[in-house]
């Protein structure tokens, strides 16, 4: 077979890291996965010291996790390596189904006209960890390689989550012999089987579909477009379902259903793999194998992604099928949730409560997911005739009558979760349109500043910010508004609340504004007050993960001090 070749990054001896009695760390992170190395990215960005234990000394083998959807494209933004990405990445929007040999529907991811980023990106996980592994080491992360942890032991303190001296021991085994550390606060990443977890005797519950798939990442020249291609039922592999996808370096993943009764083993074999390929490819062009696997379909989740100071995020926590592509997507908005709020809690600026609302808010995305994806395989993998009817008559109605391809379910695909219910936000008390509601990941949109081209999503997600809507010229009562909510820099001052927390002051308008030590986004297309339905006046508070927290008409510095105090936990009491 071919293969991509693995960069081997170097052991380092941990004697460093040896001491008795064990050396205290504030944050360690189990897994030098995608989930994981965003979070040390993230904790780095934010000043953290963080260590990183990984049990292999190279990234993963295959392309895993390959579709990353427009919202995992924009955190990467925030941390750093989206514009590589998107240059090796292919880049696509459109899909096609088929009916046997027939088209029957197709679908456009692209948004509205206006967005820095493509509805989703192909590209082999291996390439991914690449580029995270080095920013996280350009930001001085600590990764340790062939640092297995083979044991946790929870301190909880006295009360279970917010104790006194709270921290976990984990156990180390090296080439150089084990260890053991402390850490103040636990990331565990360490994907779907999750050694932690079972040691911890930790529940993962949900189904377990019964039906095999068979991954093949093809080295081929191919005039395919760009684009996601699913079979059902094809004449080259008659009662079952494939999947056709392009991946950077000519490298294409194909996915043929085989059905629950096969051996695994052989049918990985290359000289069960090849005849498949030919028969799909129906004629002699040249292809190798780089990649082969097997996987099952599990749609299931951890109870709670949190306990005391261990925190589950990414495949850890929950697993769904691949169909759909709500894998390495979720598990980035976990990390991207997770860690400006644990980065609060370790600066001492917010209470631990704040960290129930990451397993609250998480929880209900991972159970929206696996919602998505278990229609998405009952659909795929239907298990009676009756079923299966119903599945092909969707299919055959689709090709002529719009209504039936809403039916359609070839894997929903990963879209953003709308934190609607989290307690964190501001219900509206002002009459809005469009879907920037409270909870809701923001929209991005061109803009200006200083003169040149730039994006609004870029321009937040270093912090809390407040997005102040202004017209051409300023009425007095916008100015005044600024003068009582802004101080010197930029920097809101709400009263009562002396903190390095302040969230950064957007003033948003149609045109430039001469307002020096403000920074002015120009809305150049109008398209963000669009967006927002935004008004003169109009003020959004944001999250530094870039959901909505609260908006309102024409705020006065009490109500932002009030939703502010909300979104740092205030409403869940102290420690």
């Amino acid at each position: 077979m071919g293969a991509h070749h693995n960069p081997i990054y170097p052991y380092k001896s941990p004697a460093d890291l040896m001491a008795t009695p064990p050396q205290r760390k504030p944050l360690i992170v189990i897994g030098a996965g995608p989930v994981g190395l965003a979070a040390a990215i993230d904790a780095r960005l934010q000043g953290l010291e963080v260590l990183v234990l990984d049990d292999d000394k190279t990234v993963s083998v295959g392309s895993r996790a390959v579709c990353y959807a427009k919202r995992s494209l924009e955190i990467l933004d925030r941390l750093g390596i989206a514009d590589a990405a998107c240059r090796l990445g292919v880049s696509w929007n459109i899909g096609r189904t088929f009916l046997e040999e027939n088209e029957v529907y197709q679908f456009n991811l692209v948004p509205d006209a206006g967005h820095k980023r493509p509805g989703m990106i192909n590209l082999q996980q291996y390439h991914v960890e690449e580029m995270l592994i080095a920013r996280a080491l350009e930001l001085g992360a600590d990764i340790r390689w062939q640092h297995k942890v083979t044991a946790v032991k929870r301190h909880d303190g006295h009360d279970g989550h917010d104790g006194h001296d709270a921290h976990a021991t984990l156990t180390v085994e090296t080439p150089e012999g084990s260890f053991d550390i402390e850490a103040d606060w636990l990331v565990v990443a360490d994907g779907a089987r999750s050694p932690i977890r079972r040691h911890l005797g930790l529940d993962i519950e949900g189904r377990v579909f019964q039906d095999r798939f068979l991954i093949a990442d093809v080295v081929m020249q191919a005039d395919y477009p760009a684009e996601r291609w699913f079979w059902f039922d094809p004449p080259f592999h008659p009662n079952q379902s494939v999947l056709l996808h392009k991946q950077s370096n000519n490298v294409w993943r194909i996915d043929f259903q085989l059905g629950w009764d096969v051996d695994p083993e052989e049918e990985k074999k290359p000289e069960k793999v090849i005849p498949r390929l030919k028969a799909m490819l129906g004629d002699e062009r040249p292809f190798e194998l780089e990649w082969v696997s097997i996987y099952t379909f599990q749609c299931r989740r951890m109870t709670d992604f949190r306990h005391g100071r261990v925190l589950f995020a990414g495949d850890a926590a929950h697993q769904v099928s691949p169909f759909g592509a709500r894998g390495a997507n979720s598990g980035f908005q976990d990390a991207d949730d997770l860690m400006w709020k644990l980065g609060l809690v370790i600066k001492g600026q917010a209470s631990e409560k704040l960290l129930d609302t990451y397993a609250i808010d998480r929880q209900f995305a991972a159970d929206e997911n696996i919602m998505n994806s278990t229609r998405s395989t009952d659909f795929i993998t239907p298990k009676s005739r009756t079923s299966k009817t119903f599945r092909n008559q969707v299919l055959a109605l689709a090709k002529h009558h719009p209504f039936a391809r809403k039916l359609v379910n070839s894997g929903r695909l990963s879209m953003p979760s709308f934190l609607t219910e989290s307690v964190l936000n501001t219900p509206d008390t002002d009459a809005f349109e469009g879907q920037m509601v409270p909870g809701a990941p923001m929209d991005d949109a061109p803009v200006q500043v200083k003169g040149q081209d730039a994006w609004l999503l870029d321009q937040v997600g270093k912090g809390f910010a407040l997005l102040l809507f202004v017209d051409a010229e300023p009425s007095p009562l916008v100015l005044s508004q600024l003068a009582a909510a802004t101080g010197h820099g930029g920097r809101a001052r709400l009263p009562a609340m002396a903190s390095p927390l302040q969230p950064s002051l957007l003033i948003v308008a149609p045109s430039p504004l001469n307002m020096p030590g403000m920074h002015v986004i120009v809305d150049t297309q109008g398209l963000v007050a669009k967006r927002y339905d935004a008004q003169p006046g109009t003020t959004y508070l944001l999250r530094p993960d870039q959901h909505v927290l609260a908006r309102w008409r024409q705020p006065n510095s009490d109500q932002v001090q009030a939703a502010w105090v909300r979104a740092l936990g205030g409403q869940l009491g102290q420690a």
